[in-house]
Formats: C-alpha cells, sequence, structure tokens
C-alpha cells in the first residue's frame, strides 16, 4: 500500500507546483476584480445618518432651544466667574491629587508593612465613599472639631486655626483631593507595575540609587500608561467639581442653577452654557494630553506619528505638488 500511495501524492504536488499556462494567466489577468459587498453596513450608516439629520433639524427649527439668548449668557460676569472657580478647584485638586498619589502608590509598594497597610486603608475608604458624601461631611466638620492644631497626643496642643476661618472653597478643593488621591494613587501603583522588572535590575546593577531609580528611570517610562489613565480621572474630576454646589461653592454648574432659579424662562439656555463650558474645558484637557503622550512615547517609536497641525501641512504640500 506505501509504493501504491506515494507515486499518487507525487502527482498530486507535482499538479499543485504546476504554474498554469499562459493563456490561463491572460485570462485572469484581464478579470475585473470586484470588491466584496457590505450591505448591512451601508444600512446601519443611513440609519446613523438619518437620525443625525432628525436630531439636527429638531436643534434648529424647535424654538424652545432658544438659541438667540446663548450669547447673553455664554459670556456673562456670573457665568465667567463660576468657570473661574471651577477650573482653579479642578487644576489645584489634580495637582494635588497626583503628587499625593504617588507619594501612597510608593507606600503601598513598599515592604514597610505599616506604610503599605496605612496606604491600603486610606484607598480602600477614600475609592469606597460618594465625593457628595465626603464634601457634605467635610463641611460639617466644624461641629467635631472647632480648632485645628498640631502637638502631642493626649497632651498639649497648639491651635493654628478654627474651622469656620477656612475658605468653602478651599474645603471643596480639600474634599476632591482626598477622593482623587485613592484614585491617582492606583493608577501611578499600576504604571510603575508596567516598567519591566529588567529596568530595576539594570539599575541595581549599574549601583544607582534607589531615589534616582524612581525618578529617573521607573517614573518616565510608568507615565506612558499614568498619562491617559489620569487625563480620564481629571474629565472625571472636572464634572465632579459640580459637586460643589452642594456645600455652598458656586461653580458653574451651582451659577447656572442660581440663574436658572432666577431667569426661570432661560433654564434650557443656561444649560447649554454649560454643556458647552464644560465640552471646550474637556477638549483642552484632550489637546494637552495629547501632546504629553507624545511627549513620553519618544523612547517607544523610532519616528513619531505626525501631529494633526503636520499632517494638514503635509497634505496642503502634497496638494501643491499636484499643481
Amino acid at each position: 500500500m506505501t509504493t501504491t500511495a506515494e507515486p499518487a501524492v507525487a502527482a498530486v504536488e507535482s499538479q499543485s507546483t504546476t504554474p498554469p499556462p499562459p493563456e490561463e494567466l491572460r485570462r485572469l489577468a484581464h478579470r475585473r476584480v470586484v470588491p466584496l459587498r457590505h450591505p448591512a453596513r451601508w444600512i446601519a450608516a443611513a440609519l446613523v445618518l438619518v437620525l443625525l439629520a432628525n436630531f439636527g433639524q429638531t436643534l434648529f427649527t424647535n424654538p424652545q432651544w432658544e438659541w438667540h439668548k446663548l450669547a447673553k449668557w455664554f459670556f456673562s460676569p456670573a457665568i465667567v466667574t463660576g468657570l473661574r472657580i471651577t477650573i482653579i478647584a479642578t487644576l489645584v485638586s489634580a495637582v494635588v491629587s497626583f503628587a499625593a498619589g504617588i507619594v501612597l502608590a510608593v507606600a503601598r509598594l513598599s515592604p514597610n508593612p505599616v506604610l503599605s497597610g496605612l496606604s491600603w486603608f486610606y484607598i480602600w475608604l477614600f475609592r469606597s465613599l460618594p465625593i457628595i458624601l465626603v464634601l457634605i461631611f467635610l463641611y460639617h466638620s466644624g461641629s467635631l472639631y472647632p480648632t485645628i492644631g498640631v502637638g502631642v497626643p493626649f497632651g498639649p496642643q497648639v491651635e493654628l486655626a478654627t474651622f469656620n476661618e477656612i475658605p468653602d472653597i478651599a474645603l471643596g478643593i480639600i474634599g476632591l483631593s482626598l477622593v482623587e488621591t485613592a484614585f491617582s494613587a492606583e493608577i501611578v501603583r499600576a504604571g510603575i507595575l508596567s516598567v519591566d522588572q529588567g529596568q530595576h535590575e539594570a539599575a541595581k546593577a549599574l549601583g544607582i540609587s534607589r531615589r534616582r531609580q524612581f525618578s529617573r528611570i521607573v517614573l518616565p517610562q510608568a507615565l506612558r500608561s499614568i498619562v491617559p489613565s489620569y487625563v480620564n480621572q481629571v474629565v472625571n474630576l472636572i464634572k465632579a467639581s459640580s459637586l460643589l454646589f452642594y456645600v455652598s461653592v458656586l461653580d458653574l454648574f451651582g451659577v447656572v442653577q442660581n440663574l436658572g432659579s432666577t431667569y426661570p424662562g432661560d433654564v434650557i439656555p443656561l444649560l447649554v452654557v454649560a454643556t458647552l463650558w464644560y465640552l471646550i474645558l474637556t477638549s483642552l484637557i484632550s489637546v494637552v494630553q495629547y501632546y504629553v503622550e507624545r511627549f513620553y512615547a519618544r523612547g517607544a517609536f523610532r519616528v513619531l506619528p505626525p501631529t494633526p497641525f503636520q499632517r494638514v501641512k503635509l497634505a496642503l504640500a502634497s496638494i501643491g505638488a499636484r499643481r
């Protein structure tokens, strides 16, 4: 059976490797290539376009939107003041929570059981609590601690200030920072763990100190994975700043709420103004994120992809070359 099967296999192999005759090649070369059609995709795209067209029609034909009032409120002094408070609260909370998150992440990874245990407890506590609960609890902490001071435990205390002297905006920033620090710590810890272990070993072999290892080798590489996640946290922080209204801080959302109560006929235009400002803020943060990610990706790519402005410039140059 072996001797009879071998010629058959050889015949099949010879047929499969034999090139087609020239006439067949010419016939195949003149055949028109028909691309694979996807009718379901075109039907879905058409339905989406129809829905978008209907929604766009309602935006411009429904008089209840009152677009003519948009310019009245967009740059009004009250709105600009609330926007300024939102930006300040977001920026300060983002910087404080990121710096504190780095400290907590390092403590969480520390072999010291006290540091790692306290860091874990802080992260567990403030990741479990809603921001609004922390803000309200902090706002009413004056009844628990009328004065703020330092001193020896169960001994003499030095009074630094009274709780009532702390501005409401400072309490709001503290509350936001307390919660965001817990999430920032986990983001930073994940970024540190994403760095290849060989980088740590190489740094130790070169005799680099642990502090310099972290600041010059580990953290710059970890930022490639930290930045996208942390920017998402900053976007969430912008939206979370709207909760400051419930602790008597008139941010952008708080101003819109007050103006809506004073001018009930302009509620929709005021909500549209707030929506546009939040979209502008998040868009600006996305632009910053793009360039920060590009900066820290320099060691990961031989040639960085062109920026949107560079793509437009190349497209214009190619159009000019064709002419």
